[in-house]
């Protein structure tokens, strides 16, 4: 997925200064290094990705690390131009050992991208980098991200102040009688003309727009889907069988476009939703229906504010 968080996980620093033997041993593991921006350019979003490849790739697989999506390269200098305080690079003799990419939106502060170097893990790299993003968060009073199931992850966004809610993974071929039923409420091809209402949506249900996040999710992901109606409004990206982000002012709206949504996915591909909170009952049904598979993944934080629903996180613009 696009936006795990990574496994060096260490509690942002606050208050004073600890001394002591434990102090003096994290000081002793911490290796050279300097922090600097990520900058919107090609050769950083190569050096974010192919640190994150390392950072999640299991070592025990077969073959390379996949190749960066275009996605993942356009994200990075995407969220560098519009959040330089918030993205930052470690490097330890001129190589990239960590990184993180956070955003702020009306209020809504959101890490998207968390990850640490598997040699340099365990030398305070990641907290240095977690400390230096926090101050990108001063004044605003919501949080939210999703994480992987690593023990790491959760102790470290619960640390953070974050609650954690366990998430599901829905996965598999759809099965076409479960969506013998259209329903009443019209769902058609969004495009830019929609971003006030995608705006809207986004700001009843998380407190915060998308913003500038729609623009760049327009280009890359292959379709939007939109529900305008008296009953209500909503939306959902689509991009091959994955179903990539969905939200929508009422649960029944939010069904229906997330069954138009997987009645798209081709024949051949296996549908793929994630980041399904005990909130998103509504999409569990739609996919058991369908015959969908589902399994435990991940976490969804919230800090400040209430789990969002019905809504399906993205886990690279939340």
């Amino acid at each position: 997925m696009l936006a795990q968080p990574g496994r060096d996980g260490h509690r942002p620093g606050c208050g004073s200064v600890r001394t002591g033997p434990a102090a003096a041993r994290r000081t002793a593991r911490m290796v050279p290094m300097i922090l600097r921006p990520v900058r919107d350019t090609a050769a950083d979003a190569e050096a974010v990705q192919e640190l994150s490849a390392a950072a999640f790739t299991d070592p025990a697989g077969a073959g390379p690390a996949p190749r960066p999506t275009p996605l993942q390269l356009a994200r990075t200098r995407h969220l560098a131009r519009t959040d330089p305080g918030g993205c930052w690079l470690a490097e330890s003799g001129g190589e990239p050992v960590g990184v993180v990419l956070s955003m702020r939106r009306e209020g809504l502060w959101s890490p998207s991208l968390y990850a640490v170097r598997p040699s340099a893990q365990g030398k305070g790299v990641g907290r240095l980098l977690l400390d230096r993003a926090a101050t990108h968060a001063r004044g605003c009073l919501r949080g939210m991200v999703c994480a992987s199931d690593s023990a790491a992850a959760a102790r470290r966004y619960r640390m953070a102040g974050f609650t954690l809610h366990p998430a599901m993974r829905l996965s598999g071929r759809v099965d076409r009688e479960g969506l013998l039923d259209p329903g009443d409420i019209p769902v058609h091809r969004g495009n830019a003309t929609h971003l006030h209402l995608l705006d809207s949506v986004d700001r009843r249900l998380r407190g915060s727009a998308h913003g500038p996040d729609h623009e760049l999710m327009l280009g890359h992901f292959e379709e939007l889907l939109i529900a305008d109606a008296l009953a209500g409004s909503g939306y959902c990206y689509r991009d091959g069988g994955a179903v990539k982000l969905l939200a929508a002012t009422s649960k029944r709206i939010a069904a229906r476009l997330l069954r138009e949504a997987l009645a798209r996915v081709p024949y051949d591909v296996e549908a793929r939703l994630e980041f399904l909170t005990a909130e998103q009952e509504w999409a569990l049904d739609v996919g058991l229906e369908v015959g969908l598979t589902p399994r435990a993944g991940g976490f969804v934080g919230v800090r400040g504010m209430r789990p969002p629903t019905p809504y399906l996180p993205s886990g690279a613009f939340l």
